[in-house]
């Protein structure tokens, strides 16, 4: 009765159901991820529980919806278009090229084996044949995203497992595309024959893709050249969302998907110098709309039905993760892959994933699966992603036990040559030099010069064109986003140079840089007195452009007049104080 007052209340008070449902998404994903965080889990893992229980609890009549709601369906599609666009600009072809072995031979297994089987088993429990299919592509799919996040929250992003887990995991990017342009065929829509229709969407995907990149080249390019250069950050950021609308609305329009639209947008702009800033600007966006995914997805699972079936969850979840951890492992292993990096990628890789939920997501839409065998999936996709942070830790205790009882050799893998995009993820103890104006170029040459690696932030994209043509490690962003920073390695930095004269800048980037790496130096620029005071406040060490000009000027000129004995630091210093 309270519930259905409630809901005429929010009506008649003409609260919008989409400003209702935002409201208790955040509040509640802020609570829960809070309380995930001290367990060290995946705030994604906590989307899912924040859906499981506003489903659940009856939390969802304070929006006045339902679980059927356009409006969360609405915007969880956003939430996977902006995935696949952040996919699509992560998808690197140079560290391809690098991991080719890995991606095609280890990822090209690992996925054939997990899809055979998988499919195979739901074939034998009854499925029909093309749900059987998309049962095993999905099953063999990870999460990504908590992988690499859980690589980066362990300081491993340096490790051979984890450059092992991305080749597995590009391979996997590669198929699910693959995949989105294969269903309609799989689930028997159109006409002709199954190889001419195969024929016909691939050949549509190939075209769709050639298409976009002469767009990227010829239109898309050119006019973020044009955009750069106003140093407008809203415009920038508002090309960017144009973009990724625009080319998944033209996929989607010609029958191909939202999904791999967007994915072609990103995939356009990923190897030019603006991709760094795009994921920068995007990347917001994108986790709230992707936390909306999540709960979306968690506001389908049913309790009462977990716990009617809880034996099979927690059988179905250990099944899955010891399948393809050990899967994972074998086939690493195969690549001649020490056993400690191998059990690193066989942790991160052993769940399922959040392609699992989109692909289920998407065949749902042409055929509804069993709802018993949906909530099952979904539960284990969940529960399985949870525990893919405890496995990685545990897999260092594992592999030291494994080497003192000489099961497997303890040996390093020789180094190769890295490529600009994987060097920056990797670069170490590095200064950040933030501006490459006259005073930015110094510092940059004398730092390289005493042998130490040096990342540039810049925002004129004619420099950051320059630099890369020079090897220089650079990327075009803007050192105020805090994604630029995480980009630019700032956690593994020893320095960090703002060598521009813009205090306000500066004092709203240094808070960001303090709160990823307390101990970093950090220098910076200011012209007047009270700028400085406002910089060593937040503790910069500063380079005052009127001090230093004062010295320099009075020690030329009682150079001039052969006037030794007076100490230009101290004269400047006095002025400085009376001023």
């Amino acid at each position: 009765m309270f519930g259905s007052y409630w809901i005429d209340a929010v009506a008649a008070a003409n609260v919008s159901p989409l400003f209702a449902v935002l409201t208790l998404v955040l509040a509640l994903a802020v609570l829960v991820s809070l309380l995930l965080l001290k367990f060290r889990q995946s705030l994604l893992v906590g989307y899912l529980l924040c859906g499981v229980l506003m489903g659940n609890f009856g939390l969802l009549w304070l929006t006045g919806t339902s679980k059927g709601s356009p409006v969360i369906a609405n915007l969880s599609e956003i939430g996977v278009i902006l995935l696949m666009f952040t996919l699509g600009i992560e998808f690197s072809l140079s560290e391809l090229r690098h991991l080719w072995r890995t991606a095609l031979v280890g990822g090209g297994l690992q996925m054939a084996i997990t899809a055979g089987i998988g499919g195979g088993v739901a074939a034998a429990l009854g499925f029909a044949p093309a749900e059987s299919v998309v049962l095993g592509v999905a099953l063999g799919m990870s999460s990504t995203a908590v992988a690499m996040k859980s690589l980066q929250d362990l300081g491993q992003q340096n490790n051979p497992g984890a450059r092992a887990s991305l080749g597995l995991a590009l391979f996997q990017d590669i198929l699910v595309i693959v995949f989105f342009l294969l269903m309609p065929v799989l689930y028997g829509q159109g006409e002709g024959s199954a190889s001419a229709r195969i024929g016909m969407a691939l050949l549509k995907g190939a075209a769709f893709l050639a298409g976009a990149w002469l767009l990227g080249q010829y239109g898309i390019t050119p006019l973020l050249h044009l955009v750069a250069r106003t140093r407008s950050r809203e415009l920038f950021t508002l090309t960017v969302i144009g973009l990724c609308a625009g080319v998944a609305y033209a996929g989607g329009a010609l029958d191909l998907s939202l999904a791999l639209g967007a994915f072609t947008a990103g995939l356009v702009v990923s190897e030019s110098i603006y991709s760094h800033r795009i994921l920068s600007d995007i990347l917001p966006f994108k986790d709230l709309f992707l936390a909306i995914f999540f709960i979306a997805v968690g506001l389908s699972i049913d309790l009462s039905v977990v716990a009617g079936n809880w034996l099979w969850v927690v059988l179905g979840s250990v099944l899955i993760l010891t399948f393809k951890a050990g899967l994972v492992f074998g086939v690493l292993k195969c690549l001649r892959l020490p056993a400690r990096p191998a059990l690193l990628a066989a942790g991160s890789l052993a769940s399922m994933g959040e392609f699992s939920l989109v692909l289920l997501g998407r065949a749902g839409g042409y055929r509804a699966f069993d709802p018993l065998a949906e909530q099952m999936l979904l539960v284990c996709t969940a529960v399985t992603m949870a525990l893919v942070p405890s496995l990685m830790r545990a897999s260092f205790p594992v592999g030291r036990w494994l080497e003192r009882r000489r099961i497997f050799a303890a040996h390093k893998l020789a180094a190769g040559p890295l490529k600009p995009s994987q060097a920056i993820k990797e670069i170490c103890d590095h200064a950040i030099i933030c501006g490459y104006g006259p005073v930015g170029r110094a510092l940059n040459e004398a730092l390289k010069r005493c042998g130490v690696p040096t990342l540039v932030l810049e925002l004129n994209s004619e420099t950051v064109r320059t630099l890369k043509k020079d090897g220089q490690l650079v990327l075009f962003a803007d050192a105020t986003h805090p994604e630029a920073l995480d980009l630019a390695g700032i956690y593994r930095a020893r320095l960090v140079a703002f060598t521009f004269p813009a205090v306000d800048a500066t004092c709203a980037a240094v808070p960001l840089v303090r709160e990823r790496n307390e101990g970093v130096f950090i220098f910076g620029r200011a012209k007047y007195p009270r700028e400085v005071t406002r910089l060593r406040e937040l503790g910069v060490r500063v380079i005052h452009d009127e001090r230093e000009s004062a010295v320099a000027m009075v020690r030329a000129a009682m150079t001039s007049y052969e006037r030794f004995d007076i100490d230009p630091e101290e004269i400047v210093g006095e002025t400085m104080e009376q001023g």
